[in-house]
């Protein structure tokens, strides 16, 4: 495993030009004849807040113990966004670089990081309208004002540990979707499970006990509750919480890096 590691960080900064090079490619494409372009990533989420919380504020905000629940809502949007958009893209990676993969040599991982860099980029570019909507709630917006504290400083820990789960993820639907292309259709589906399995606009405490216990297993709780609980009330997570977030991140993407390590001699056969 250690082999494993070793050679792929070394394959990753070899081929770190190629990479961005990918990742430039696909931005371009994304915003290609788009007038506002890369103002979308920033009205994307604003927009989507202001829909659900039409919908969903006076349904789903109890239970949040005098926490702005526009800042919750947004949170959620913003990590679920990031997430369900990179695996998608991430998933289809490979495929989509058929003729590339059969004509030179590269290291087949490239694609499916260079899909979840590039929109973790747009992520990045998603939490100024989310930060700018924690100091306008000091300001009166929502009901109650978020929190401000030192405590933000660790946030960029828990992205890191998101980042890492989102990769893995990544890895193994990238893999599998080469010998079994109906996985494109049947994730569409689990994300949509998926997604009213995350307390994205609702919390878990309006759940039965048993059933609230069932969705803290879905390590997407526990990156948004970490997040969560800084800026709504202003706590600190707890070390084991970080240690669970480390070991949902790191055991992802190792997982997926073994299993992608493994097949990806056999996906010139395959694309």
């Amino acid at each position: 495993m250690i082999t494993t590691i070793k050679n792929i960080i070394a394959n990753f900064k070899k081929y770190w030009f190629l990479t961005t090079q990918i990742i430039s490619r696909d931005f371009k494409r994304k915003y290609k004849r788009s007038v506002l372009g890369v103002v979308w990533s920033l009205l994307y989420p604003i927009l989507m807040m202001a829909v659900m919380a039409v919908v969903f504020s006076y349904m789903f905000k109890g239970g949040l113990n005098n926490a702005n629940y526009l800042v919750y809502l947004m949170t959620g949007i913003i990590m679920w966004n990031y997430f369900s958009e990179a695996t998608r893209n991430a998933m289809t990676s490979v495929v989509d670089n058929a003729t590339l993969i059969n004509k030179v040599y590269i290291p087949k991982y490239v694609f499916p990081l260079a899909k979840c860099l590039f929109v973790g980029i747009n992520f990045l570019l998603t939490l100024i309208p989310w930060f700018g909507l924690i100091l306008l709630t000091q300001f009166g917006v929502g009901t109650y004002p978020a929190s401000i504290n030192w405590y933000y400083l660790l946030i960029p820990i828990i992205f890191v540990f998101f980042f890492m789960f989102t990769v893995g993820v990544g890895l193994i639907l990238s893999c599998v979707s080469v010998f079994l292309r109906d996985v494109f259709y049947i994730y569409g589906i689990i994300l949509t499970i998926w997604n009213y399995y995350t307390p994205v606009f609702y919390n878990i405490t309006i759940l039965p006990p048993k059933l609230q216990a069932l969705f803290k297993f879905n390590p997407l709780y526990q990156y948004l509750t970490s997040v969560r609980s800084i800026v709504l009330y202003g706590t600190c997570p707890s070390f084991a919480t970080f240690g669970i977030l480390a070991i949902i991140g790191i055991g992802t993407l190792l997982v997926g890096a073994i299993i992608f390590k493994k097949n990806q001699d056999k996906f010139i056969y395959y694309v």
